[in-house]
């Protein structure tokens, strides 16, 4: 419920800060709504990494998971500004992208696009039939729950192809939906209040020195 509440203001945050108004106590409001958002996207930051954690990893109870969860330095969330690529190489900037595109409620593109990485490493031609079908059923298909915006021409290429899956069924689309995040969501995420919070380094006060 918490979360739903949060996608809904961070949805239509602009109308909020007008809703602030002018003024000190206006120019409080904002700045209140400004760190309640950045709290809600490190909590929903640290579900994403400790869940995309590597299978191997045995669950040692909540304390192992908080330590799990370590703050990339600014230098290295600065890398990921280079290129798409360095995001998505980036096992904390992956995270921190899929709680960027969950709050603009279209985490279904990078879902499918791992969906396919993960598709072109299968070997077995048993599991690439059953995993093909199983990211049609998920992203391609008419009103599938994570529908993907492709055009009709594409859909119905890969409906054909599925029939007799190859690694290369969803090549033209994967690439479609890259692009669509490389162009659009990607900027958007580096101009993030986040994203700039993660380049900033840790200012030293002075009290930090005294004893």
């Amino acid at each position: 419920m918490q979360s739903a509440m949060f996608l809904a203001v961070h949805h239509d945050c602009g109308a909020m800060d007008k809703s602030a108004g002018c003024g000190p106590k206006g120019e409080e409001k904002r700045e209140k709504m400004k760190r309640t958002l950045l709290k809600d996207w490190k909590t929903r930051l640290s579900y994403f990494l400790q869940h995309s954690s590597s299978p191997e990893k045995p669950k040692t109870g909540k304390k192992s998971k908080q330590q799990a969860f370590i703050r990339p330095s600014p230098e290295e969330a600065q890398l990921w500004s280079e290129a798409f690529d360095e995001l998505l190489a980036s096992k904390y900037g992956l995270a921190a992208f899929r709680a960027f595109l969950k709050s603009e409620f279209c985490e279904e593109n990078i879902e499918f696009w791992l969906a396919c990485e993960d598709f072109k490493k299968t070997k077995s031609p048993q599991k690439l039939s059953s995993k093909a079908k199983k990211i049609y059923t998920d992203f391609i298909e008419k009103e599938a729950p994570k529908e993907i915006n492709l055009d009709f021409q594409t859909k119905t290429l890969i409906a054909q192809n599925i029939q007799e899956a190859t690694s290369g069924c969803f090549t033209s689309a994967q690439r479609r939906v890259y692009s669509l995040m490389e162009n659009n969501s990607y900027p958007r995420f580096l101009e993030s209040e986040f994203y700039q919070d993660l380049c900033k380094k840790p200012q030293i006060t002075p009290e930090a020195h005294t004893t």
